[in-house]
């Protein structure tokens, strides 16, 4: 902030911008006093366990670790990190993110699962001129059509997932498939994304049906997988958090094993398995962009979540960390949190840490690239230590991985 009067202009200036931090030798300008980290997620419905309240935790994690990274010399003296539940409904996500950036002066929101949401939060964070970095949807639009100069995409798409299951469940042998999907943004660019990657892997849809969004019964779609025809190998459910858990136990519920359909999931999520027991989803794969039993890195953050939380963190919640630790690195090096100055920090970087392996954040679309997962659910007699439910059966390639090329309907 600027403020001259006809006589001492140049002090007044001075006092303010030190009251802020900033001028020369203060380390930048850092508007409201502090930066303030957001968090919005669900944080009482289907989606709550994959991420949130343990996910501001993960946050706030991350904050600690700058500070203790930088002390003195932090740009970002003081720090919150505020939260909240956007319900899994875009026109709520929209009026809480308005809310957090206007009342909250929020300085970056994070997380936003849910694509429908996270699209109406893409606009809002364009409108406002402020920093969105989402990571909990899996929409491609938000690299696509719904692209803008204020929002990243950290963690996963629909493009990751469908490139690793759906082709190499495919490649593998089983080519015929039932997808059965959510009827809302993510469902529907899942269902998109899968059928291009089973056609291209030589496979076949024999048929695509919505469900509602939530449901807790999905009898209608499982009994009619045996009666298609051709038959379907594969039964591929785009389903996540709470509808995935009540797919699978009706799944398993109805034989559909025994009737020769197999199961193939979009979405995967630790608390998933957790919630079901291994053995409900024993050698079932999956695309996923973080295993916290990978190496002694991950395993390392891992512990001390589990200190926080007396449980495992899901791969959201180390997205979330790495997303959160990211941004307080770009404010460092822009010495403010000047939106538009923190863009330009965050546009191209290259990203090494406890989530992210061979990453960059492509300036184009600022679509993160990063190494990804094709994963296995281990059965109960392969379990050896509480929550060591996944087994990386290989590594697909940053450059694999992702979209090779932005999309051109990407104009930010």
């Amino acid at each position: 902030m600027r403020i001259t009067s006809r006589s001492g202009g140049l002090l007044v200036t001075a006092l303010l911008l030190a009251a802020c931090g900033g001028g020369p030798g203060g380390g930048g300008r850092i508007s409201d006093g502090g930066v303030t980290l957001a968090v919005l997620n669900d944080q009482s419905g289907i989606y709550a366990d994959t991420s949130g309240r343990s996910t501001v935790d993960a946050v706030k994690l991350a904050v600690d670790d700058y500070r203790a990274k930088y002390g003195d010399k932090a740009v970002a003296k003081k720090i919150e990190v505020v939260s909240a539940d956007h319900q899994n409904k875009p026109e709520i996500a929209s009026s809480k993110a308005q809310e957090l950036y206007d009342r909250q002066h929020a300085d970056v929101i994070l997380d936003v699962p849910t694509s429908s949401a996270a699209l109406a939060v893409a606009t809002v964070a364009k409108n406002k001129k402020k920093v969105f970095i989402d990571v909990g949807a899996a929409t491609t639009e938000l690299e696509g059509k719904a692209c803008n100069k204020y929002t990243f995409h950290y963690g996963y798409n629909s493009y990751m997932l469908a490139n690793g299951t759906g082709s190499e469940v495919t490649a593998a042998g089983a080519k015929s498939w039932y997808i059965v999907y959510p009827d809302y943004a993510f469902g529907q660019d899942m269902t998109r994304t899968f059928s291009a990657a089973i056609k291209g892997a030589g496979g076949t849809v024999v048929a695509s049906d919505p469900t509602p969004f939530p449901n807790d019964n999905f009898s209608t779609f499982l009994l009619k997988a045996p009666t298609l025809d051709p038959k379907p190998q594969v039964l591929g459910t785009m389903h996540a958090g709470g509808d995935l858990v009540n797919l699978v136990k009706q799944y398993n519920e109805y034989k559909l094993r025994d009737k020769g359909i197999d199961l193939a999931l979009g979405l995967l999520a630790l608390s998933d398995i957790h919630s079901l027991g291994s053995d409900a989803l024993a050698g079932t794969r999956y695309t996923t962009m973080w295993v916290w039993t990978f190496d002694d890195k991950t395993r390392a953050w891992a512990d001390r979540m589990q200190a926080k939380l007396g449980k495992r963190p899901t791969s959201n919640m180390a997205a979330n960390y790495s997303a959160a630790l990211q941004y307080l690195e770009a404010v460092q090096r822009a010495g403010t949190d000047d939106a538009d100055q923190v863009v330009k920090q965050l546009e191209g970087r290259t990203v090494e840490d406890m989530f992210v392996r061979n990453g960059t954040i492509r300036a184009q679309d600022h679509l993160l690239l990063h190494d990804a997962y094709l994963a296995r659910v281990k059965p109960s007699g392969e379990v050896k230590e509480p929550w060591d439910y996944e087994e990386v059966v290989k590594t697909i390639p940053a450059a694999q991985a992702f979209q090779p090329q932005p999309d051109p309907a990407c104009r930010p």
